[in-house]
């Protein structure tokens, strides 16, 4: 029996019941500790020494809550917001070290811990204890799927076309995959060649992500479908459809808690000039100026608080990409052109990336190799090379730049083959290596499209 009252257990053994039992007291005890002060002779006296050992306890138990199955979480939050006298700068450490999968049941718990999670103060709370944490959210096919790669075409009990894709977020620090709850419907599967998003809007700053577009995936006709997932309640809802034409292969990005949409083709594969914005929080799209050029298959990037259309090609082009871009301010609400060249003639977009927070640094794979961009936009910066990319990730579909200056790439040796993920960091003096991530096989499925967010 360990000092406090609490027997020492093992991790190994650690069973959900016998979790939830331990943790329960542990925080308990955390909270008598820290009520247990006195004041003698005008001076305060803490408790002694040993009630350290439940504080110590509770934040193993804590930590140790990763490692179980997720009703077994909602099980372990249910019983501490039943217990009684829990202080409240106990309850509320508790609550900002609740992982996004559990914030749906923290809501449900007591009203007060719902007003708490939904407070802006919670997530600047989260912030100041460094407790955010940079996620990918991706696009990703289901298990089944992993070799088939993007739309690859599959017969179906009725002889059509059928794919199926989920919402999966990646931790790159921890390695840690975690699917979202699936989309609502008959097929349950997200559109094929959807955009993604992330933003934050509202009194709440509540974040979402937003799904736009692509194609339906029992028919493949194009689509304006908009879904958007709320990671305090845990759910989808259906959004504004997208106005104008059904288009595919656009531009896409968040910028200042709006969702901005350029280029692409519509159903006749004419390449387009508009350019849209959707504000989540009205459920509402806006129309924008045209940019200057015709821009399918561009690549749409928040850089410097605007958004940033990079590549693409016009009609008569049909694949021959071009190296122009467009920015477009929504301070001003005007296009604006970038430095001619911003990337090579003839080089596709796709994983062109900019670091988050900076508009003077960019990223793509070029040639097999990843290179890099030290300017803005609108600078003569030249592209150097960083390092060559592993040969199972060459054929890449993500690249992304994380806050703490690390590079993700995910991809695979080949069209088909199953995804990898690597990390690329750069200290000084050394040379740039690449980690390989661990991935299960129920996640080496096609990406078709991400974004960065931090939860």
């Amino acid at each position: 029996m360990a000092r406090d009252g609490l027997r020492a257990v093992p991790p190994h053994q650690f069973s959900s019941t016998a979790w939830r039992g331990y943790a329960g007291r542990a925080l308990t005890l955390r909270g008598q500790m820290m009520r247990a002060r006195s004041v003698r002779g005008g001076g305060e006296v803490r408790a002694r020494r040993g009630s350290c050992h439940a504080w110590r306890v509770a934040e193993f138990a804590w930590r140790r809550r990763r490692r179980m199955k997720t009703h077994a979480r909602g099980e372990l939050l249910q019983v501490l917001g039943r217990k009684s006298g829990l202080p409240e700068e106990v309850a509320r450490e508790c609550l900002i070290r609740v992982g996004f999968d559990q914030l749906p049941v923290v809501r449900r718990i007591s009203r007060q811990w719902k007003a708490e999670v939904e407070s802006p103060a919670y997530n600047r709370l989260r912030k100041a204890e460094g407790l955010a944490r940079p996620a990918l959210a991706l696009v990703q096919a289901l298990p089944d799927l992993a070799e088939a790669g993007p739309a690859h075409k599959q017969s179906s009990g009725g002889g059509g076309p059928g794919n199926s894709y989920r919402m999966v977020l990646l931790d790159p620090a921890e390695g840690r995959w975690t699917p979202l709850p699936e989309l609502p419907g008959a097929s349950g599967s997200l559109p094929l060649f959807c955009q993604v998003a992330a933003v934050d809007g509202g009194e709440e700053e509540r974040k979402r992500l937003v799904v736009v577009g692509g194609w339906d995936p029992e028919t493949w006709a194009p689509t304006d479908s908009v879904f958007l997932y709320d990671f305090l309640t845990g759910t989808w809802r259906r959004g504004a459809g997208m106005p104008g034409p059904h288009r595919s292969f656009f531009a896409c990005a968040a910028v200042g808690g709006r969702v901005y949409v350029a280029g692409g083709h519509d159903e006749e594969k004419n390449a387009l000039r508009s350019a849209l914005t959707y504000d989540p929080d009205a459920d509402a799209w806006a129309e924008l100026p045209d940019m200057a050029e015709e821009r399918d298959e561009p690549r749409g990037l928040c850089v410097g608080g605007k958004f940033l259309v990079v590549g693409g090609y016009p009609t008569p082009a049909q694949g021959r990409f071009v190296g122009s871009s467009e920015s477009f301010d929504p301070a001003t609400s005007t296009w604006s052109p970038v430095q001619e060249g911003l990337i090579d003639d003839g080089a596709c977009p796709r994983t062109c990336c900019a670091a988050p927070g900076a508009g003077d640094r960019m990223y793509m794979l070029r040639n097999g190799h990843l290179v890099t961009r030290h300017g803005t936009p609108t600078s003569s910066a030249a592209w150097r090379s960083v390092a060559p990319v592993p040969e199972d990730a060459r054929t890449a579909a993500v690249v992304s730049v994380i806050p703490d200056g690390s590079v993700v790439v995910i991809g695979s040796g080949c069209h088909g083959c199953d995804q990898t993920v690597y990390t690329l960091r750069e200290a000084a003096g050394k040379p740039a290596s690449w980690a390989r991530a661990p991935a299960l096989p129920e996640f080496s499925g096609h990406v078709q499209s991400a974004c960065l967010l931090e939860i």
